[in-house]
């Protein structure tokens, strides 16, 4: 599949999918990966952090990337491209529901710009998931505030490094509390010295939401 059509360049990029059929799984996710990244190098923590019983979808953001500036800058400095990239994460996430699987039963995970785009997705689309998980990333935007709506006591997991050249501490904190503020189930873990990168115990942490939607 792909992620749009010849209006979206997101959606024009293939969306790698592996683990079991759709047709056939309790579960799903979309990874998404960061900046200057591809679906493949988001996948290889499948391995890591998947159960049996998920399909897995990764879609590939136009040139590697999913929107041009810093996500500390105005949201109108990486428009139109994150609106395309939010709509691309939509189309697969209908085609999962297409299947007769729920949100509820769909994670949302990213990495770096993906995180962004994941934890963004999610803020201005609320309901229950079956759980996002930003490794190094937070909400899009100079300043942020709550959206309208429940996120319905979702699990979500931030973490990062601290310091993250990339991701300031703050904004995990406060992305942290704007989602909790929605009603979502936030845990945040901020490292000492780890700097951009995800460690293990964030894999620990992913794994086990990944495992309380099969068991």
């Amino acid at each position: 599949m792909n992620a749009g059509n010849s209006q979206n360049p997101h959606g024009e990029q293939p969306v790698l999918t592996i683990g079991e059929p759709l047709e056939s799984v309790r579960a799903a996710a979309i990874l998404v990966h960061g900046r200057g990244a591809n679906p493949e190098s988001i996948l290889s923590l499948v391995p890591e952090v998947g159960q049996p019983g998920f399909a897995y979808f990764a879609p590939q953001a136009d040139r590697y990337t999913w929107y041009p500036h810093s996500f500390l800058r105005p949201v109108e400095m990486n428009e139109p491209r994150l609106s395309l990239a939010l709509a691309a994460i939509d189309t697969v996430l209908a085609h999962i529901e297409a299947a007769r699987i729920p949100a509820e039963k769909v994670i949302l995970l990213g990495f770096s710009q993906g995180a962004c785009i994941v934890l963004e997705y999610a803020a201005r689309n609320p309901r229950r998931y079956g759980g996002v998980v930003g490794f190094s990333g937070g909400l899009i935007g100079a300043t942020i505030s709550p959206h309208p709506g429940s996120m319905a006591n979702t699990p979500v997991f931030l973490g990062s490094g601290d310091p993250d050249d990339h991701v300031p501490a703050s904004r995990v904190r406060e992305s942290a509390d704007v989602l909790a503020q929605m009603g979502a189930a936030v845990t945040t873990q901020l490292y000492p010295g780890i700097g951009h990168t995800i460690i293990q115990d964030e894999i620990a942490i992913a794994k086990a939401m990944f495992a309380a939607l099969v068991e």
